[in-house]
């Protein structure tokens, strides 16, 4: 009977620690694989480490402990094949201002020692929306422009990894969705893509997985459906025919909320339980004479599971 492998990781981590000059611990024994076409995001809060573990792995920071891979290859023996293979968008706009769209982004591609490729460079200016600007001047792009300006610039040399720090950081929602459709074509097309992000909608629309990072410590990886499954929580709002002041003695065994003014009873019960105790609950409020008009369900948000994973491990 033959089994289906798994392809091996694109990016491997091993033990990758930073401590700086004045002792402080950057990051503490990260560990993790990447798939190749992998959406993964990684979460965390300013100073967790994000950006140093990109940084090392792209070789711009060195690591104290640790190695790193990307397709088999040691960053550090096959520097110049690996970082060809990496794209990077960093989150400061570094952009010569006085070059033009084109110029600056054929530029980027032949740093890496690729041919003149005018064909993939207008790809890239179209799926980035900026083919209109190709003839402009940096410094007259705005904000946002210049955020898909070194997207373009890190896509130029056909990388297969993308790492996009913090990429829709002071860009608006309209941007930020057009973004977030780039990187979908981007996986269509074969590219594992890694961000940081502190936008919890970015990781929850987009990512496949998420690393949670907090004090230099990646403190869980996971699947999001999984991961949203496994932590979630689920309220049942009922919405009351007539109000009530307080709860029956039948009810004192559920987690129920009454709001203020007394028409909506609330109830939260864990999602991975065999039994959520909703039938019996409904029971006893018939038997207790509540009846209600209507009834609502709602999930906890990537961003109240986020926060709870840090402040526990603060």
């Amino acid at each position: 009977m033959s089994t289906t492998q798994s392809p091996p990781p694109i990016l491997s981590i091993r033990n990758v620690s930073k401590t700086y000059k004045g002792g402080f611990q950057a990051l503490k024994s990260i560990d993790l694989d990447i798939a190749p076409g992998e959406i993964f995001a990684l979460l965390g809060p300013n100073g967790a480490g994000k950006t140093t573990l990109i940084s090392i792995i792209c070789g711009i920071v060195n690591r104290s402990t640790g190695t790193v891979t990307v397709a088999g290859l040691d960053i550090d023996k096959g520097y110049r094949t690996v970082r060809s293979m990496i794209g990077l968008v960093p989150q400061e706009l570094t952009t010569d201002a006085f070059e033009s769209v084109w110029d600056t982004v054929s530029f980027s591609r032949g740093l890496f020692g690729k041919s003149k490729n005018p064909a993939h460079i207008e790809k890239v200016l179209r799926d980035l929306s900026l083919w209109d600007k190709k003839d402009a001047k940096i410094r007259t792009l705005s904000g946002g422009m210049k955020r898909r300006v070194m997207i373009a610039k890190a896509l130029s040399h056909e990388p297969e990894v993308l790492f996009l720090d913090e990429p829709t950081a002071g860009v608006d929602v309209a941007l930020r969705r057009e973004m977030w459709a780039v990187v979908e074509r981007l996986r269509e097309g074969g590219v594992t893509v890694i961000l940081t992000t502190h936008y919890i909608e970015e990781a929850e629309m987009m990512a496949d997985r998420i690393g949670v990072i907090t004090g230099g410590e990646l403190i869980l990886v996971e699947e999001k459906n999984e991961l949203m499954r496994k932590l979630g929580h689920k309220e049942l709002m009922l919405h009351l025919q007539d109000p009530i002041a307080s709860l029956p003695e039948s009810l004192s065994d559920y987690d129920l909320a009454i709001s203020a003014d007394g028409t909506r009873l609330t109830y939260s019960y864990d999602t991975q339980a065999e039994r959520t105790g909703i039938a019996t609950l409904m029971r006893l409020l018939a038997e207790a004479g509540i009846r209600f008009r209507d009834l609502s369900t709602k999930q906890s948000t990537l961003e109240e599971i986020f926060v709870g994973l840090v402040e526990e491990k603060a």
